[in-house]
């Protein structure tokens, strides 16, 4: 994991949830930690490490995950066993 990797993972676990997060900057994250990228049709991504899955739809024609992309995405890395 890279420092701008360890600095999105901050900011994902960071209190309240932010909403100026880069959606490409939680892909990156995830990809990071191990997940597959499995695309889907249109804007649906599904992110697949061992036995854990989460699907995603890639916000547009905004840069930044919604807040609640931003919670799902914390929730999908404790998951995972992935904390700052």
């Amino acid at each position: 994991m890279n420092s701008k990797q360890k600095r999105t993972l901050e900011a994902v676990f960071t209190d309240p949830v932010s909403g100026t997060i880069e959606w490409a900057a939680i892909e990156s994250l995830l990809v990071a930690v191990g997940c597959r990228v499995i695309e889907g049709s249109g804007s649906r991504v599904r992110f697949a490490r061992g036995e854990e899955a989460e699907f995603f739809h890639r916000p547009h024609p905004a840069k930044e995950a919604k807040r609640y992309q931003v919670r799902a995405a914390r929730g999908f890395l404790i998951r995972l066993g992935v904390e700052p």
